[in-house]
């Protein structure tokens, strides 16, 4: 793989090292090109230009991440961010005062917020600990299921620490107690590998614009087919019924796939934007833009540890990561942050320690650069 050429396709890497992929990302020129180019032809020809049409760039989108995924593209849906999905799921999902839902320790908001409105029913929320390996965390989930237990809900990375949780551990439990598994997968499609079908995820929601590149304002809502009916539509648009294009007479009937949830007129800039982002990492190969990710970040973790760095993911050496967290002994975050924002470099501050998340468009030369900086 010429990874020179990706580097170069990416105009950030001439101003700063952009080290927080987990977080948010930049665009490369192939997206400037891709939404330039749509934008030309609907200066032209409004919503009859020829350059992308809507079902076609949705359907493109769907497949690539279906196969991705290992599930249909009839099971995805197109939506706004992360929260906007979960939200769609926990408040979907029909629970009383007798169930339980698990969630974990320090999430993500967008994983917390939406299952909080369930308490006024009487549901009781529990946080099961995040522990420092994988297999001390599947061990620690296991003492909090009962028979209440309804739904566990977990990120597929912790956005923390960059620890990524054992899912297939987690969605063979889950399948064997008949608990629904929902996932956030904004911090692991794209980074780790991802089955939907081994893991038995039911729901699953995440944003484009990390590990994907896409762009932010867009995210995906996976649902089981198995699932898609469990999931009652508490909001409902005008594309949310079957022959939507037909605005009257009102109908009642919901469409058959996820793309019900796609409840209205989509920003499809952001779809442009965002296929050109998937179609790059598909042309290089999603496997080689996972092992790329890994070495990146072995890279970085040898470096660091050997000027005095404590590595976090050293404590799940079985469990590749694209996300590196770390602290130095006796300097605070801040002081590490102030100092990388000085020399353009940008990191993220997590729990009192600095993360650092780089992406295929990231050289090894500018890991060395961070390293100097830092030593």
């Amino acid at each position: 793989m010429k990874w020179d050429s990706i580097y170069r396709a990416y105009p950030i890497n001439k101003e700063m090292i952009w080290l927080n992929n987990c977080g948010t990302t930049p665009a490369g020129n192939h997206i400037v090109e891709a939404v330039t180019r749509f934008m030309k032809g609907y200066a032209a020809k409004g919503i009859f230009t020829e350059v992308a049409g809507y079902q076609k760039v949705q359907e493109n989108i769907k497949h690539i991440l279906s196969e991705m995924l290992n599930c249909s593209p009839d099971e995805l849906g197109l939506i706004h961010n992360t929260a906007e999905g979960m939200n769609f799921i926990s408040h979907g999902l029909n629970l009383s005062s007798q169930d339980e839902v698990i969630l974990l320790e320090n999430e993500y908001p967008s994983n917390v917020y939406p299952w909080w409105h369930l308490k006024q029913k009487g549901v009781k929320l529990l946080t099961t600990p995040m522990e420092t390996s994988p297999q001390a965390f599947i061990e620690a989930l296991k003492q909090l299921i009962t028979d209440k237990t309804r739904v566990i809900s977990l990120s597929a990375v912790h956005w923390c620490t960059g620890m990524p949780l054992p899912l297939e551990q987690v969605g063979n439990l889950c399948k064997k107690e008949g608990i629904v598994f929902v996932v956030d997968g904004a911090q692991g499609v794209g980074m780790q590998p991802m089955d939907v079908k081994k893991a038995n995820i039911s729901y699953m929601a995440f944003s484009a614009w990390k590990w994907l590149l896409g762009p932010l304002g867009l995210g995906i809502l996976y649902v089981s087919k198995e699932k898609l009916e469990d999931l009652e539509m508490v909001f409902l648009g005008t594309g949310s019924v079957v022959k939507d294009k037909e605005y009257l007479p009102y109908k009642s009937e919901l469409k058959p796939t996820v793309d019900r949830f796609t409840l209205s007129t989509a920003n499809f800039n952001d779809w442009i934007y965002f296929e050109a982002a998937l179609e790059f990492l598909k042309t290089i190969g999603f496997s080689a833009v996972r092992d790329r990710l890994y070495e990146l970040s072995a890279h970085l973790c040898g470096k660091l540890t050997k000027i005095g760095f404590k590595v976090f993911s050293e404590q799940f050496p079985d469990y590749s990561t694209g996300i590196v967290v770390c602290e130095k002994p006796g300097i605070t975050s801040g002081i590490i942050m102030a100092h990388l924002q000085k020399n353009n470099i940008v990191a993220a501050e997590r729990l009192g320690r600095i993360r650092f998340s780089p992406h295929v468009y990231i050289s090894p030369g500018q890991l060395d650069e961070v390293i100097r900086v830092l030593e």
